[in-house]
């Protein structure tokens, strides 16, 4: 599996994947994080670990919680879109990776690890869908040596949560916490496997709370310091008081290895996914429509605010439920049913916990004054429903769903011309290019759209070389399409 990149240069473009159309996010049944957390967690328990003077003692969080947690291979054909792990380009500046653990493909099976924890005593297990995706076979290991074929009871790519599930009874659980609860600056530790290196523990803080991630907007991240490593990825990230308040998932790096920066998914965002996987074998995302931008001082100024809060809207989709309701390019988005938006960032994530269909309320700033919208939340599409909508062009020969850049995305990013990846299989996933680039020309020819580049590839051979912008840097890709 390929990371997705910090693209800067879109990242208002990027926030539509929570919020516009053609874009992934995610939603369902709403589930608050305190009924989530309240449907598998026994009653709040005195902490197992507490500062003290000097540093915490974390050995009855290990002793506790560290049977629950599980080694995971995963294997399937080279064929398969299954990758366990992060991506080491040396080409690419910094990434967020995430971090399975590979083994080398070279044409025969593919084979990766990474981590889970056991939610429930009859065998259900969390990890990231990465870990698992596209996997022909995957193998669960207990630390008492036990080994299980699991099976994958769902997965969601959008959050990047997966359900596994085992026949085993009377298995040891890890205690779920609330993320909410959770204070920036306070001790966390994390339980996984990296580099294979089974059921290895480190700690360290969170250092940010509710990140978000311009390729994953839709997940209000937890930002640690704790070393997390390939192998790290699925595993719980737990509290002193021996409760878990996150899936580790993603590092920022230049390197590929742990380089102080790592990013948690909140377990109420996972216990939300299981919950719609477990009750209907499929997880629903909700959207408004919109494309969403921070507001500056200077914004705020030009738009007669007092002070910079609020999510402001710089294009609605014409066939959304926000154009519907009459939102417009310029109004502010200050509250969804009366919880404040104190930065852009914070809608998405609160969008995509809605399930399709939920009557909301929007308070907005437009011309000076505030308004209430009403509207009902959309759904956004599934990667497989997006590929099949109009303006996009999936091409099976290179493996890639395209579309031209809105007038936003061309000023945004300084491109006049070229095309966004919305989905990549295939050679072009094989090749390394991500959902997120920009293909600007093949074999040297400028790409000006789609029908423009189905041309190209007919007068192609077996391979073809495709310019793409990443993270403000191109770089060529070679691609064999055969």
């Amino acid at each position: 599996m390929h990371a997705p990149t910090f693209k800067r240069s879109l990242l208002a473009a990027a926030l539509i994947a929570a919020l516009g159309t053609g874009y992934a996010t995610l939603g369902g049944d709403i589930i608050r994080p305190a009924d989530a957390v309240a449907a598998l967690a026994p009653p709040a328990a005195a902490p197992l670990a507490g500062p003290g003077i000097g540093l915490p003692d974390f050995r009855s969080i290990v002793e506790h919680s560290g049977p629950a947690v599980v080694n995971i291979s995963a294997s399937g054909s080279s064929k398969t879109a299954f990758s366990g792990g992060g991506d080491d380009d040396p080409r690419l500046p910094e990434l967020f990776r995430r971090f399975g653990r590979p083994m080398p493909e070279g044409g025969t099976p593919a084979q990766g690890m990474g981590s889970g924890f056991i939610v429930s005593a009859d065998g259900l297990i969390l990890t990231n869908a990465h870990v698992v995706s596209g996997a022909d076979e995957v193998t669960v290991k207990l630390t008492d040596k036990r080994e299980f074929k699991a099976k994958v009871v769902g997965l969601d790519k959008l959050t990047d949560i997966a359900v596994l599930r085992i026949a085993a009874k009377d298995l040891p659980v890890v205690r779920l916490g609330s993320p909410g609860s959770a204070q920036v600056g306070e001790w966390v530790v994390a339980i996984g496997s990296p580099f294979g290196f089974e059921n290895s523990v480190t700690a360290g803080i969170v250092s940010a709370k509710g990140r978000s991630l311009a390729s994953d907007s839709y997940v209000p991240f937890i930002q640690t310091d704790v070393a997390v490593n390939p192998g790290n990825s699925g595993g719980p990230l737990i509290n002193l008081n021996g409760e878990v308040i996150g899936i580790n998932s993603q590092i920022y790096s230049r390197n590929g290895g742990y380089q102080g920066v790592s990013f948690a998914i909140p377990i109420d965002v996972a216990m939300n996914i299981q919950e719609q996987l477990l009750k209907n074998g499929k997880v629903s995302h909700g959207r408004l429509g919109v494309t969403i931008q921070e507001v500056s001082q200077s914004l705020a100024e030009s738009f007669g605010l007092k002070n910079t809060a609020g999510a402001l809207i710089s294009s609605v989709d014409k066939t959304s439920p926000a154009a519907a309701a009459g939102l417009e390019a310029g109004d502010i988005i200050l509250k969804l049913d009366g919880t404040e938006i104190a930065r852009s960032t914070e809608l998405p994530p609160i969008v995509a916990a809605l399930r399709p269909g939920t009557q909301i309320k929007l308070q907005v700033w437009r011309k000076g004054s505030t308004r209430d919208i009403a509207l009902a939340v959309g759904e956004i599409p599934t990667p497989a429903q997006a590929v099949a909508s109009g303006g996009e062009a999936d091409n099976p020969r290179l493996g890639l769903a395209l579309r031209p850049l809105n007038p936003q995305e061309q000023q945004q990013s300084g491109i006049a011309s070229g095309l966004l990846v919305e989905n990549v299989s295939g050679p072009a996933a094989k090749a390394g290019i991500r959902r997120g680039d920009i293909v600007l020309s093949l074999n040297g020819q400028e790409v000006r759209d789609i029908e423009q580049l189905r041309g190209l590839l007919d007068k192609a051979g077996k391979t073809v070389a495709l310019l793409i912008e990443r993270d403000d840097a191109k770089i060529f890709v070679p691609v064999d399409i055969g």
